[in-house]
């Protein structure tokens, strides 16, 4: 008979680790692959969980857009804190209007706040400058609010320049001297043509001009802004800081007087403005200020589980040309914050 072979101590050791290191092997390419599993369901989850947001987030715009449409048409003439565009609203759950993917029956943790605010309660950086060449005057509104807001006014000039770059200038009439106005460029010149600086575009821009820096802008903020073309105060939303920048000679505290009056009753016209401070108010154009905006700004942000997006929009507010055109609203840019 053949005899069956014997195996050693050593061999049924090798044979036990074998079977252990392919069991380990084999839990962990099906531990591997439960992982690449999960890790698809999260990122599909994170990406619906993301495209609802924006929606919603969309949808808010749009309202805001109709409730601004609408205020245009009620009130052409003038805005203030009191309408139905200034009420900021709350966190308001989402819950009958979104699905998060959780069992039935049970709440999400969707919510939705946001606020409309009036962009031309701020300074205005284009303001600054008109077709390359800078402004004196608003030059030194923007110096008497950078001391308002305890800030180097000297940093005024550098910003003003730096804005005027990135304006296009106007050409200069045939036969004269230079190629472009106020540049001092002269005719020798024109195979040298100046270096376009981009527009500025938000209050972050500030950063390429030396001497900004990040806390300084966050206090900027709420004073200062940055819009398509050159607009007045709105004296009816304004705060007390950019008024007493924008009129020459305006204390801090005249200016709280002036807001205090407002809040109590708001100015229905420049010269329902004028007339309540015509002491103070000698020196104020219809360019200065206003009761009317074009430009407001929308902030929304959806919180949605364990995400959040936090947008803002910037929304132009146009009038009718005729008693027949519509009040039109048009989103210019949106941004996350």
């Amino acid at each position: 008979m053949r005899q069956q072979p014997v195996y050693s101590g050593r061999q049924a050791g090798v044979a036990v680790i074998t079977a252990l290191l392919l069991t380990t092997l084999a839990i962990t390419i099906v531990a591997s692959l439960f992982w690449q599993q999960q890790v698809q369901v999260r990122s599909i989850e994170n990406q619906r969980m993301q495209l609802q947001k924006k929606w919603i987030l969309r949808g808010a715009i749009d309202w805001a857009r109709l409730i601004l449409r609408e205020d245009g048409k009620q009130s052409a003439n003038v805005d203030h804190l009191g309408e139905p565009w200034a009420v900021t609203l709350a966190d308001t759950r989402l819950d009958q209007y979104v699905e998060n993917g959780r069992a039935e029956g049970e709440d999400s943790d969707a919510t939705l706040s946001g606020q409309v605010s009036d962009a031309q309660a701020m300074f205005n950086l284009n303001n600054l400058a008109t077709d390359g060449i800078v402004d004196p005057r608003e030059l030194a509104v923007f110096a008497r609010l950078l001391t308002n807001l305890r800030l180097d006014p000297q940093l005024a000039e550098p910003v003003a320049t730096m804005v005027a770059k990135t304006q296009a200038r106007v050409a200069a009439a045939p036969g004269s001297s230079t190629a472009e106005s106020g540049t001092g460029k002269t005719s020798s010149d024109e195979s040298f043509p100046e270096v376009q600086f981009l527009r500025f575009t938000q209050i972050d821009d500030l950063l390429a001009v030396s001497g900004f820096n990040t806390e300084m802008l966050n206090r900027l903020k709420t004073a200062v802004t940055v819009l398509p073309r050159k607009t007045s105060i709105n004296v009816n939303t304004t705060t007390a800081e950019v008024l007493a920048a924008r009129i020459e000679g305006l204390s801090m505290s005249d200016a709280a007087m002036m807001i205090a009056s407002r809040d109590r009753a708001y100015f229905l016209t420049v010269d329902d403005f004028k007339r309540r401070f015509d002491d103070k108010t000698k020196t104020v154009t219809d360019k200065d200020v206003s009761v009317y905006t074009h430009f407001f700004i929308v902030n929304g942000k959806v919180k949605m589980n364990r995400s959040a997006l936090d947008v803002s929009a910037l929304i132009e507010r146009a009038e009718g040309s005729t008693s027949t055109m519509p009040v039109t609203t048009t989103v210019l840019w949106v941004r996350e914050n």
